[in-house]
């Protein structure tokens, strides 16, 4: 693996597609762009990137999904990736579960929904200075 990957995770489709257009549009093919419905579905597209040490993850997750929310999701990824980058985006998080996620998942930041496109791009281009 050689590209760095942004890998969004929703359970609307609707937003899996508006979200990889837009950084489609403003990365080009600087970035391996994935997308997965469920926590658990992004946790097997991890499983199958076969992420190195020199590879930058990027995990931009929603919190409100069936099953696994964002927050359970991005501490796991967190167990196996620590260094990865993670952001939630969403409209349905409560206080509680960003503090739980900032603390045990080292979460980088929360951008509400509707999401502004400059602040999600700058949100991953600073934080990709610190992975």
């Amino acid at each position: 693996m050689k590209k760095n990957v942004i890998l969004c995770v929703d359970d609307e489709k609707i937003i899996l597609d508006s979200i990889k257009a837009q950084l489609k549009e403003n990365y080009g093919n600087s970035f391996l762009y994935e997308t997965a419905e469920s926590a658990a579905e992004a946790l097997d597209i991890i499983d199958d990137l076969n992420i190195n040490l020199s590879t930058k993850l990027i995990i931009i997750s929603d919190w409100l999904m069936p099953s696994i929310k964002g927050d359970e999701f991005l501490i796991k990824v967190h167990s196996m990736y620590p260094n990865s980058l993670k952001i939630m985006l969403t409209g349905h998080a409560d206080a509680m579960s960003i503090k739980k996620t900032e603390s045990e998942a080292d979460l980088y930041k929360c951008i509400k929904k509707p999401w502004v496109r400059s602040e999600l791009f700058s949100c991953i281009d600073s934080g990709m200075q610190l992975i």
